[in-house]
């Protein structure tokens, strides 16, 4: 049931993306009399999607410097993953570790035949076996979710916004006869902030979604949950640097790779976890801890 509600979510979102783009037409529109620059824009952004969909897992390995290995370089990652693929009734994927000494996975790749999960150096030795499991879990289910295209397809929509949007800036208080100049400024400044928001909650929801799905999957809630505490502090120790390659596959990570500020409500610390695709690590423990029915210890 909770599944069926973040779908549902997850297309309320979209509707609200699509509808800002709509807007932003009708006043543009209004201005130039012709929906070209729009059209143009769309079509730069439904092009670079389709090259991130389809390079995804590539581009990400190369961002964090991983390397495949074999069943006898990492004979437990080969035994989980292979125990969870055959749970699910899905492939087994390609595997690959990062020499990153902060904890952290990730998985990506348009489909289940195309998958690749990747654990780094650092996640490998702070969780015993039970967490690692619960981790690799939560990554396999955002394979099986389609969470690559989701995203993928978010983060188009969310860049052509923005980039209609700097255009309309040009025409916002220029000859301009039919439309309102005050309101073109405004949705120019106002709509990238909004198409942001929408694309973080996005991939919140997803995060909570793959949560729920992994420890399904593996049948233990708790051990993702003590695995998401271990992370949180680990990553606070041992943070990634924030070279711009790693930042553009941080989302796709179980955890923020970088170290996070404590909400302040008063210091603008509430309004930058607004924008973090991550959900605060603290609900998802409670999450966790709820579907097992009783706290972590």
């Amino acid at each position: 049931m909770n599944r069926h509600y973040n779908g549902l979510k997850t297309a309320a979102l979209f509707g609200v993306l699509w509808a800002i783009l709509l807007g932003i037409g009708a006043l543009i529109a209004s201005s130039t009399r012709s929906l070209a620059p729009i059209v143009i824009f769309a079509l730069i952004g439904v092009g670079t999607t389709a090259y991130g969909y389809w390079n995804s897992d590539k581009m990400a390995i190369r961002a964090m410097k991983a390397y495949p290995v074999t069943e006898e370089q990492a004979p437990e990652l080969y035994q989980i993953v292979r125990e969870l693929a055959t749970r699910a009734n899905q492939p087994m994927p390609r595997l690959y570790l990062s020499p990153s000494p902060s904890p952290n996975a990730f998985a990506t790749g348009r489909n289940p035949q195309n998958a690749a999960v990747c654990c780094t150096h650092g996640i490998m030795q702070i969780l015993n076996r039970q967490e690692l499991r619960g981790v690799l879990g939560h990554e396999l289910m955002h394979v099986y979710n389609r969470d690559i295209l989701i995203s993928s397809v978010a983060a188009a929509v969310a860049g052509v916004i923005t980039s209609v949007a700097q255009m309309m800036l040009f025409f916002g208080g220029g000859n301009n006869r039919n439309g309102n100049p005050l309101a073109m400024i405004a949705m120019a400044l106002l709509a990238p902030m909004a198409a942001a928001l929408i694309q973080f909650l996005i991939s919140r929801t997803r995060e909570y979604d793959a949560d729920e799905d992994g420890a399904k999957l593996t049948g233990d809630p708790l051990a993702l949950a003590s695995a998401l505490r271990k992370l949180q502090s680990g990553v606070q120790a041992l943070p990634m640097p924030q070279d711009q390659r790693v930042v553009n596959a941080s989302h796709m990570m179980i955890a923020n790779p970088f170290r996070m500020m404590i909400a302040n409500p008063f210091r603008g610390g509430g309004m930058k976890n607004l924008f973090s695709t991550h959900p605060p690590m603290d609900q998802r423990i409670s999450r966790l801890e709820n579907m097992a029915g009783r706290p972590l210890q």
